[in-house]
């Protein structure tokens, strides 16, 4: 058979899928078994299932084979939230007692003189006052950001893809780590950016995946979360982080930090150690709400205009209303006591998903407010994210996270924040029962 009708075999296959002949969570063939019965080359097997895997048809597990996704491929990210279900997808905590915090400071931006200013445009770098208010409010463990350097986005997803676009051309590459927030693999996709996929261990990114990456092909920056990772909860030690910025110090590479969880740590951020070679992403969305969303970027101040640039070109600065409000609770301490609160929650609901999920193999930290979940055999990611939406429960499917294409670990992400402890409650005891009861015990008919 000709090389070229590996497509072909790829329809068929797809069109099985679409058909429901073979249905998500089944594992194909082995590629020399596939190879054998369809009398073609081990290489064009190989070819066939690859295309299977560009296409989001079908996830490659390492060490357990390929199995089919389902016709609407995989999950790139989590489904808009509902009330029908137990969200353990997203990751936005709104405290019942932060209301009346925030209540206030939404008040004081009702008067007329401070709504005219919040009615009008953000600028992208604000103003000498409103940046000084942010880096104050970002200070932490005797690090403070130069508020020069400073520059405010419309939330977090648009500072981070204002650091991209300020150092990454299009057709440029991107290094991150091999599992990551998803949706940095959206904004890439729409900045032309190919993301190159970093080798991790049990510390978090590798130095010399680094290194290997910028040797195979020039990287423009490299995209990492050194505090509490999203989604395997690992903070950098203290020689990981050295390491790292010794190498991108070597190699002239910039780190672009995503410091969204930070406000659950007490540590300085990386770039407390290297202002020279960091951009530092933060926002307000988690720290108080999605309703206030201020994206922070901080950046070397010789990197002004290209920032300023990029987040201008891309329609990503804050909007005037939520900037005031966030303003407003950055300065009178609104945000800070929030984020105290939104600490002691994050560690009582660690406590319970311990003893909830005791005897499974979780990966974790007490601070975060999600959890990874290692699922034991004979389960699958996707299949159990079925199984638990079967039971009205969302996790999010290792897929969604992983950035090489087709290999994920047999994993979930269960996000603590949104359910009440009741439900949450009740929602974790279920997956344990799943688990324990074995995949044989999900009707893949229903």
């Amino acid at each position: 058979m000709a090389g070229a009708d590996y497509v072909k075999l790829a329809d068929d296959l797809a069109a099985d899928i679409a058909a429901g002949r073979l249905k998500p969570g089944d594992r194909l063939l082995p590629q020399r078994t596939f190879a054998y019965q369809r009398d073609i080359a081990v290489s064009t097997a190989s070819r066939v299932y690859s295309e299977l895997i560009r296409r989001g048809l079908a996830a490659g597990e390492v060490g357990r084979g390929t199995y089919i996704l389902g016709a609407g491929g995989p999950i790139a990210l989590p489904p808009e939230p509902t009330d029908t279900r137990v969200d353990l997808e997203f990751n936005f905590p709104i405290l019942p007692a932060q209301l009346g915090l925030m209540a206030e400071a939404m008040a004081a931006v009702s008067k007329p003189d401070v709504l005219a200013r919040a009615l009008r445009q953000v600028a992208s770098n604000g103003t000498g006052a409103t940046r000084e208010i942010a880096a104050t409010f970002l200070a932490v463990g005797g690090w403070k950001p130069n508020a020069d350097g400073l520059f405010f986005a419309g939330n977090g997803r648009q500072a981070i893809a204002s650091a991209i676009g300020a150092l990454v051309p299009v057709g440029g590459r991107l290094g991150i780590e091999a599992l990551s927030y998803p949706v940095v693999k959206a904004n890439a996709k729409r900045q032309g950016v190919t993301l190159v996929p970093l080798a991790m261990d049990e510390q978090g990114l590798r130095p010399d995946a680094i290194e290997k990456a910028h040797h195979e092909g020039a990287l423009s920056a490299v995209y990492l979360q050194p505090q509490l990772h999203n989604p395997l909860c690992i903070s950098l030690t203290p020689g990981r982080r050295q390491d790292i910025i010794d190498v991108a110090r070597k190699l002239d590479l910039m780190l672009i930090e995503d410091a969204v969880y930070s406000f659950l740590c007490d540590e300085p951020p990386l770039t407390a150690l290297a202002p020279d070679c960091c951009i530092l992403v933060d926002s307000l969305s988690k720290r108080v709400a999605p309703g206030v969303a201020v994206g922070f970027v901080c950046a070397p101040v010789g990197l002004r205009e290209r920032l300023m640039t990029a987040i201008r070109s891309g329609g990503w600065g804050a909007s005037g209303l939520p900037f005031e409000v966030g303003l407003r609770m950055m300065s009178d301490g609104t945000a800070r006591k929030i984020a105290v609160l939104k600490r002691q929650e994050a560690a009582l609901r660690q406590q319970l998903a311990a003893e909830c999920l005791a005897g499974l193999d979780v990966t974790t930290d007490p601070r975060a407010y999600h959890l990874w979940l290692k699922l034991p055999e004979p389960w699958r990611s996707e299949t159990f994210v079925a199984a638990a939406g079967q039971h009205g429960i969302g996790v999010t499917p290792s897929s969604a996270f992983a950035v090489g294409q087709g290999h994920a670990p047999n994993a979930v992400r269960v996000a603590l924040a949104s359910p009440t402890f009741e439900r949450l409650r009740e929602a974790l005891l279920t997956l344990a029962r799943l688990l324990h009861a074995g995949a044989a015990s999900f009707d893949t008919t229903e």
